[in-house]
């Protein structure tokens, strides 16, 4: 092991170094630099306006606009009641094409720039929709998106474009990916935190490395601001869930600003047995050290203790909707999961055209399940056969940096952004297990004791493995007309995996992959805000997580995939209306599949390869002064090309089949209307369309309909009452499962809130 640990050791030390030395060198060099400053900071509520090339947006010195832009933050005369009163309108549509999102470009392009398909979910619109996790802000706002989620899987597993799982569709916390161990992410969740969602569909490894070869969805934290504001909120609903929340921000002196933002909430739940705590807090200081020089220190902090219930036993292959309250889990049921992210972002502009960005950071989870989560209907015993008394520790620690230097100015004459850059990690993980996961137990469908956890196998540590990633990205925008750009990227990654493996230590191993991948795309604007596109990019996605990857798994290459994507986006009427449309194809390649000449072989081949198509549409049109309408659809056929199992002793190819987990049609429909001054209500529908429940194809999960209103009293500016309902029409319905249980969605739910600003 002596090797082991001073090979870590030089590793550690050779990253820090590469970290201390990005952090400083931009302050060591501000007194040889020129003078031009950081853009000016964005307050929320004002107007974002489509994005100008860099070069003029910057023209001027730093120190002329700093004070403009601190001028311009200034708190404006609060309206008074009787205006607050007066006042009915509906706000603009909630695409935000003009807005620039970081998500798809390290250039601070617009979606209307960005040959792909990109959304950005506001803080606004998740609260006049009453969104307060990730999950329904996404699923129920952006265009595509389903999720399964699962206490297995941390509550965070998405599905878009027909790739599922936390592996194929990334999270992300301001720009910032944890590396998934197990299949697990629990941290983003709540979204009192947050200022926007970005969301990116179709391969996104040019911009974050392997993996998200079907999206990647990126929630940016509330910033400090130079405008100073209170809020606080708090809400009751029908399961007793009572939530209290809280954020400030403003500036500490003419330099420093700052933002805090806590939640806290507890729950009885909808099920038996099911009580939930969840506190989740983001703070963060800016400094502006100098007019083009600004340190950000943020600190994210996590606790929850989630949902214990695991799903809903079919009955003969069907769901018992008279089951649909009942927990199975024993009664000492246990599930925390503990997440802290510390990020250090240095923005510096060197000279008029030349910005440098770096963010150093460490992220850490500690995860523990304690409880059984198998349950099966036993047509003989009319009993509910309950298995996999599971315990298992996940102990996660990562340490990175990311440096990036972006030129704007001219190439060959034409106008050019460039950036280019390199990301850093050194991740750790340990996971502690009680495998083989034995134990089981009966009980009767009703009035049941849950019994206790039975220790039938020692929880002990079953392996560790280190992973040290690095990786080079690059980016180009060229403009060859006023009309017509070309965007393209490259990035190369190169993990090296080592494992140690302590009950098995034949498996440990220690190997290297690499991961290219890169895009390019054509944008043309034949009149302003109407914008057609078209791209082709290039993924690449490991066989299972890279940092737990298994010695069965080791010598496999990282899976690869190619999408072709078209489409058209357009915002006009100055603003009250957008719409998008596009068209796409992905292909993935390499997965891992049977011998279908030898069936009894149990090391599967890298032969498989899964297919996508589809079309998606969004719009909304601000219809009124006081009338709002939003929806988008997608139609898509998702399906395995080749993919051979063995089922029964024998080799069956499941090609033509559709992937588990993937609805072929997904719509969200919402109208807002401010019927009367101070007054505004507000509904939706999501549509979701049959999903199959195994790759088999042999159990559909029915498709759904569920739909949200709310009220809303504003009695003056400062204070706002809502009443919502959540599945209005208590539409029984499954979220994921298998061919045995259901995790079933939240039954008809009202919440009373109130929320004040001072």
């Amino acid at each position: 092991m002596t090797p082991v640990l001073n090979a870590a050791g030089r590793n550690r030390r050779l990253l820090s170094s590469v970290a201390l030395i990005s952090l400083i060198w931009p302050a060591a060099g501000h007194a040889q630099t020129a003078t031009r400053g950081l853009d000016p900071i964005v307050v929320e509520g004002q107007s974002a306006q489509p994005s100008k090339p860099r070069a003029a947006a910057n023209a001027g010195s730093s120190r002329q606009r700093r004070p403009a832009a601190r001028s311009a933050a200034a708190p404006a005369p609060a309206p008074t009641p009787t205006q607050a009163a007066t006042a009915s309108t509906a706000a603009a549509p909630t695409f935000n094409l003009g807005t620039p999102a970081s998500s798809a470009s390290r250039l601070n392009l617009t979606p209307l720039q960005t040959p792909a398909s990109v959304e950005i979910i506001t803080a606004d619109t998740i609260a006049e929709r009453g969104q307060h996790n990730v999950i329904d802000a996404v699923t129920q706002n952006a265009a595509g998106f389903t999720a399964s989620p699962a206490p297995g899987n941390g509550g965070l597993a998405f599905n878009t474009r027909g790739f599922t799982g936390n592996g194929t569709v990334m999270s992300l916390y301001d720009g910032t990916r944890m590396y998934v161990g197990s299949g697990t992410m629990t941290f983003p969740f709540d979204t009192w935190t947050a200022q926007r969602i970005e969301v990116l569909r179709g391969p996104a490894s040019v911009m974050y490395g392997e993996g998200a070869i079907g999206g990647a969805i990126n929630v940016i934290p509330k910033k400090p601001s130079w405008l100073p504001r209170n809020e606080a909120e708090l809400s009751l609903d029908t399961n007793l869930t009572r939530r209290l929340a809280v954020d400030s921000a403003g500036p500490i002196n003419p330099n420093v600003s700052y933002r805090l933002a806590a939640i806290g909430n507890m729950s009885d739940g909808w099920v038996d047995r099911d009580k939930t705590s969840n506190v989740a807090v983001s703070g963060s200081i800016r400094v502006q050290a100098a007019d083009n020089l600004a340190f950000t220190l943020s600190e994210d902090y996590a606790d929850r203790s989630p949902s214990r219930y695991f799903g809903t036993p079919l009955v003969n292959g069907r769901l018992d909707e008279s089951l649909r309250f009942q927990n199975y889990n024993v009664g000492d049921a246990s599930i925390r999961y503990r997440d802290n992210w510390t990020q250090l972002k240095t923005e510096w502009d060197v000279a008029e055209g030349v910005s440098v960005k770096n963010v150093t950071y460490y992220l850490s989870t500690h995860r523990h399940w304690k409880d059984v989560e198998s349950y099966a209907f036993n047509p003989a015993t009319g009993q509910i056969n309950r298995s996999s008394y599971i315990e298992i520790f996940h102990d996660q620690e990562q340490v990175g940096n990311r440096f990036d230097t972006t030129l704007r100015g001219h190439l060959f004459g034409l106008a050019n952004e460039f950036v280019a850059g390199f990301d850093v990690n050194r991740i750790t993980f340990t996971h502690t297990n009680n495998s083989p996961y034995a134990g089981t137990s009966s009980v009767t469908p009703y009035n049941f004791d849950p019994g206790y956890f039975l220790p039938v196998s020692p929880t002990r540590p079953s392996f560790h493995t280190q992973t040290m990633q690095y990786g080079l990205f690059a980016e180009n925008r060229l403009s060859l007309t006023d009309q017509l750009a070309v965007v393209g990227g490259v990035r190369s990654d190169h993990p090296t995996v080592e494992r140690t493996d302590f009950l098995t230590p034949s498996n440990s191993f220690e190997k290297t992959y690499s991961a290219p991948s890169w895009r390019a795309g054509l944008v043309y604007t034949p009149i302003k805000d109407l914008a057609f596109y078209g791209q082709y990019s290039t993924a690449v996605d490991p066989v299972t997580n890279l940092i737990t990857m298994t010695g069965v798994n080791r010598d496999f290459a990282l899976s690869t995939g190619k999408q072709v994507e078209i489409g058209v986006k357009q915002q006009l009427a100055g603003g009250r209306a957008e719409w998008t449309l596009a068209a796409y194809q992905i292909v993935k390649n390499n997965l891992l599949a049977r011998d279908p000449q030898n069936p009894a072989n149990t090391n599967p081949l890298q032969i498989g390869q899964q297919s996508s198509r589809g079309i998606e549409a969004s719009a909304g049109f601000k219809v009124t002064e006081t009338l709002r309408l939003d929806a988008n659809v997608a139609v898509l056929r998702a399906k395995y090309d080749d993919f051979v199992q063995v089922v029964g002793g024998k080799a069956v190819n499941y090609a033509g089949n559709v992937p588990a987990n993937v609805p072929q049609v997904v719509s969200n429909i919402w109208a807002t209307w401010a019927f009367a001054p101070g007054w505004s209500a507000n509904a939706g529908v999501q549509l979701v369309g049959d999903t199959w429940a195994d790759n088999a194809n042999t159990l559909v999960r029915p498709a759904y309909n569920v739909v949200n209103a709310g009220l809303m009293w504003k009695p003056d500016a400062q204070q706002t009452f809502a009443l919502r309902v959540y599945n209005l029409f208590d539409t029984v319905y499954a979220t994921s499962g298998n061919t045995s249980q259901w995790l079933l969605g939240m039954p008809r739910t009202a919440e009373l809130s109130y929320n004040v600003k001072f």
